[in-house]
Order: C-alpha cells, then structure tokens, then sequence
C-alpha cells in the first residue's frame, strides 16, 4: 500500500504506547505533517574510532501498517493504536531524508513496528534495504496483538523468524565493527538479558576493540530510574536490571487471577538474576565506551559506568534522534 493511501485510510493517526499515558503528550504540526525532525540532538562520543564517523540515533517508531492482507483483528488493533500521535510516519520519513542528505547510517534502537502485521514487516524490510541500518528489537517488534498476553521468550518465537527477516542483522545479538569500533546489539525487550546473551557480549569484549552497546530498555542507572518513577507517580521505571527492591515497589493487583498476574509491572520488569549478573559484569569492562536506547520515548544522558555514559534517544514518533558523531 502506498503511503498517500495509508494515511488516508488512518486518517493519519498514529498510537506509539508502550508506556502509560502520563509519559505521552499530544502534539500539533502543520496540516499536511511535519517536514523535518522536532528535536535533533547533536553529540560527539569519544570511543576511539580509527576515523570519525557520524551516525543517526533513532528509536520508537511505532508502524501501524496494515493491507488486505492483513485480517480483521488487525485492522481493529491498528485502528485502536493510530489515536493520539499523528505524524509518525512523517518523522520516519524526515529521518530517513535527513540520513540521507547527510550520508549518515541509521543506527535504529527498537519499536520500530508497533505490531507484527504483513504491511509493517513489508515496508521494514523495503526501508531497511534502501539504506545504511543496524538495528536492535524493541518490545513491539514481536507483538502479535499489542497487551495480549504475556510476552516472554516462546512468545517471541511465534514471530521471530517473520520478524528477523526484515532486518540486516540478528536481533538476539548481533556485531558490527564501524572504523575500530564494535557496535554490539542485543535484545533486552522484555527487561532481561539471558546468560547465552551475556556470552556472547564477553567473546566480543574479548576482540580488544571498543564497544558501543545498541539495546532498547535502557539498563538501569538510578536517576533515570528515579525521574521515570516520579513522572508516573510510581507506576513503574521501565529500566532493564532494576534492583528487586525498586520493582517490588511498581504497580501490583494481587487480586488478579494467577493467569493475568504477567500484566503487574513489577512482574513484567523483574530482573532476572542473569541480568543483574551481565549489568554487573558490564560495568566492569573498560572497553565499553557507551550505550545507546531508547523505550522511555524521552531524552537522558547518564553515566552507566566509569568509560561508558547512556544515551536515551527521544521517540521517533515525536521527531526525535541524535546525530552522533563517534571521535
């Protein structure tokens, strides 16, 4: 479907939830969309690189496609998530131009679909394929139907393969060296990082080279945390790697039923031990240079460790990324 017929046919509204609404606003642009991106942040990252490079941060896209395709609980779902943003395709498109003019690649941190369905998969894959990607799955990368069920590691499966084949690289782990420099991406959509994943980051620490970690749930750092938690009056800090005594504290109903006791927050974002061990372990080593995510669809820069800061990237949704130039 083209892009004249989608808007049309959506009306030209666009839902990127993922997080409560307290953490979402509405937003007025010009009539026929926005024509640039809202807010470029421009940053230089001190990593070592054998050449200086730039690059376009990008996250939380959120497609709402949809086609004939496609059946009629998913136009239902699209419908129900195409509310309150209504430019997110524009700012995709005013990202991909601005890449373009400035011969910058893409470097996409996850949610960039919304919800599997074969209009999103089709054009992702289209995209992707015109233009310098490397990419990292979000939470919404895999969702068949947006809060469904509880989303875990043989729910992504359902979709994993459909998934994976729209995008240049792995999505469990994956490495790419750019001038000397190691950009490890891996998946931390569901607030944890298994021990497969934890070894496979150490056999690329092991290369020598510095590394710029790509994942989508910011990993925990404690003002992040904080301001996410005062923001939503306690709701929940959406940080991969949170300690146990902060999740206990986010948003619970012990009345639910065992079945739907998944949608509690504190049970969504409890960290596992092997994340708390690959957190701990990761601020250990020197050659991590910074982290890049996105998720909390707002900008934050904080240290993760003593050679590494995190940098959050506003959502693409809103016309947010960073150019980055890595020095």
């Amino acid at each position: 479907m083209k892009r004249e017929e989608f808007l049309r046919l959506c009306g030209g509204m666009f839902l990127a939830a993922g997080l409560p609404e307290q953490l979402m606003a509405r937003m007025a642009e010009p009539v026929d969309g926005p024509q640039a991106l809202k807010s470029i942040r421009r940053i230089t990252i001190a990593v070592g690189a054998t050449k200086p490079f730039k690059a376009l941060h990008l996250s939380d896209t959120h497609l709402t496609r949809v086609d004939s395709r496609d059946n009629e609980r998913k136009h239902a779902l699209a419908a129900s998530r195409q509310r309150v943003f209504p430019w997110a395709e524009h700012y995709f498109d005013a990202a991909i131009r601005y890449a373009r003019e400035k011969n910058l690649m893409i470097l996409h941190t996850g949610d960039l679909q919304d919800f599997v369905s074969e209009a999103n998969i089709d054009f992702i894959r289209e995209q992707l394929g015109m233009g310098d990607w490397y990419a990292s799955a979000g939470n919404h990368e895999y969702s068949q139907y947006v809060g469904e069920a509880k989303e875990d590691a043989a729910y992504r499966m359902q979709s994993y393969a459909k998934v994976q084949s729209a995008f240049p690289n792995d999505l469990t782990v994956a490495s790419r060296v750019i001038n000397g420099v190691n950009f490890v991406a891996i998946d931390d959509g569901y607030y944890n990082v298994t021990a497969e994943q934890h070894e496979a980051v150490k056999r690329e620490m092991e290369k020598g080279l510095p590394v710029v970690l790509m994942c989508h749930v910011p990993l925990y750092t404690p003002q992040h945390c904080q301001t996410i938690l005062k923001g939503n009056g306690g709701l929940a800090g959406y940080m991969a790697g949170a300690p146990l005594s902060i999740t206990e504290t986010y948003q619970q109903d012990p009345s639910r039923p065992a079945s739907e006791q998944w949608r509690n927050r504190t049970v969504q974002q409890r960290a596992e031990q092997s994340t708390l061990d690959f957190i701990a372990w990761l601020k250990e080593q020197s050659q991590l240079k910074a982290i890049l995510c996105g998720h909390c669809h707002d900008f934050f820069e904080e240290r993760f460790s003593p050679t590494a800061m995190q940098y959050t990237v506003e959502a693409g949704y809103k016309g947010g990324a960073y150019e980055i130039e890595f020095v």
